[in-house]
């Protein structure tokens, strides 16, 4: 992940843009749909050929080139799209799970009900599914690009961390600091903001943490389908999506899948493997266990 990092940082020098303004918009070296090859065997040299301007990334071409887009441009930039998106992602499904299920699970009764039957009717549909449709639906009015796709998973996105919250803070509202705050009469708010939600939010930033390369998945499905990030867009989904056309004859053209594909499961398997660290950092039963 922090290799991941550094890229996202170092984008601007490691691929440098044709237009400042568009930094995210693919270099396109030409207009033939008949993918390239990598210039030489050695992409290393083509890269830092690129660094030290030595040659355009159009002549470098150092992971070749698919419907004349560069790709090796392509996942340089779509480090950056990957972090946003999966961050942005989760952070708002995070914080509306946490607002509904900590509200639903503090003042119970009705309350409670209407908001947990509510989830369940989110929960009754197929997320991918559901987020395909929504997507579809939202296109012809918001436009291709990162916020259709982005809204689509964020609607059908929070309702695992609203269950999660919910089940944790009806454990800990129970506890005698809780009933001490309610009998000095300390606000509702601040019973939940100071002594609740942050002895309930651990298992929920666990997971949220594992969930941010589940979402870079997701929408990479979504710019797969044509409901993502427009055409040109530097995105991992939609570099693999270039390459449909040709899957029947990867072992000629492999480095139009290899490279956008391993960029995606090495990002995913990153943040899955930091969500067991984290959860093992953060739960005390496995503290001392080797």
């Amino acid at each position: 992940m922090l290799f991941f990092v550094a890229i996202a940082i170092a984008a601007p020098w490691l691929a440098p843009p044709e237009n400042p303004y568009e930094p995210y918009r693919i270099v396109r070296c030409g207009y033939t749909h008949m993918p390239q090859p990598p210039n030489g065997n050695n992409p290393l040299e083509q890269i830092w050929k690129v660094i030290t301007k030595q040659a355009t990334i159009c002549e470098a071409r150092p992971f070749g080139l698919i419907q004349s887009y560069d790709i090796y441009y392509g996942i340089i930039w779509g480090t950056r799209t990957a972090f946003f998106v999966g961050l942005v992602i989760t952070g708002l499904n995070v914080l509306i799970g946490l607002l509904i299920g900590s509200i639903g699970a503090y003042f119970g009764r009705w309350i409670d009900e209407i908001l947990m039957r509510i989830t369940d009717i989110f929960l009754a549909f197929p997320f991918l599914v559901a987020a395909i449709t929504l997507a579809a639906v939202l296109q012809p009015t918001l436009g291709r690009g990162l916020l259709t796709a982005m809204i689509a998973l964020i609607v059908f996105g929070w309702m695992g961390y609203a269950r999660l919250i919910r089940g944790d803070i009806l454990a800990i509202k129970e506890r005698e600091y809780v009933y001490a705050a309610q009998a000095v009469g300390a606000p509702h708010y601040r019973i939940l903001l100071r002594h609740i939600i942050p002895n309930a939010i651990y298992p929920t930033l666990v997971v949220g943490s594992m969930d941010i390369g589940s979402y870079v998945l997701s929408f990479a499905a979504l710019s797969f389908l044509g409901l993502g990030a427009e055409v040109g867009y530097a995105d991992w989904g939609q570099m693999i999506s270039f390459a449909r056309d040709w899957i029947p004859r990867l072992s000629d053209h492999w480095y139009i899948v290899v490279y956008p594909g391993m960029a995606i499961l090495l990002f995913v398997l990153g943040w899955n493997l930091i969500g067991d660290a984290f959860r093992d950092i953060l739960d005390p039963r496995l503290k001392g266990r080797i």
